[in-house]
């Protein structure tokens, strides 16, 4: 593999990854509407296995927009100056969606089986899916090509 096909994969890359994430989102979606919605039990195991998930899922998404704003959106301004605008549109939606997955953090970390509401928790969870969706196909449309023309750092 050469240099320049390293490169033309980065905004791949980036799709790979966003396509992990909303999977990794739509699990704990998942867990969370069985409970929501009387298919599950609420059992203790159940609620780890929600912190477990939620911790690497938000852990995932937290490295991947640090690694967007401190890495790829100022590369990307440097190179494509006429997209400045929407990179900073970008790095706002991040600070917005990190609020809000630490509110679902809370959440999940608050839940106690049988004592607490599982549906707060679910709408909550899909507020957050549906503004990371948003945020997500946005950014493909915006970054994915100029990142398959940008020369890798060195």
């Amino acid at each position: 593999m050469t240099r320049t096909d390293r490169v033309r994969g980065m905004g791949d890359f980036l799709v790979e990854v966003h396509t992990w994430l909303r999977g990794e989102l739509d699990g704990l979606l998942t867990q969370v509407d069985a409970v929501a919605d009387g298919r599950a039990e609420a059992t203790l195991s159940l609620s780890a296995d929600l912190r477990a998930h939620c911790l690497s899922f938000c852990g995932a998404l937290t490295k991947h927009h640090t690694g967007e704003d401190m890495g790829a959106f100022p590369m990307l301004a440097r190179q494509f100056p006429e997209m400045a605008p929407a990179l900073h549109k970008l790095g706002e939606e991040h600070a917005a969606v990190s609020a809000l997955q630490k509110e679902i953090q809370r959440l999940v970390d608050s839940y106690v089986p049988g004592a607490t509401d599982p549906r707060d928790l679910r709408t909550n969870l899909r507020e957050l899916a549906t503004k990371l969706e948003a945020h997500f196909d946005y950014e493909e449309r915006t970054v994915v090509a100029a990142l398959n023309t940008t020369p890798a750092p060195y």
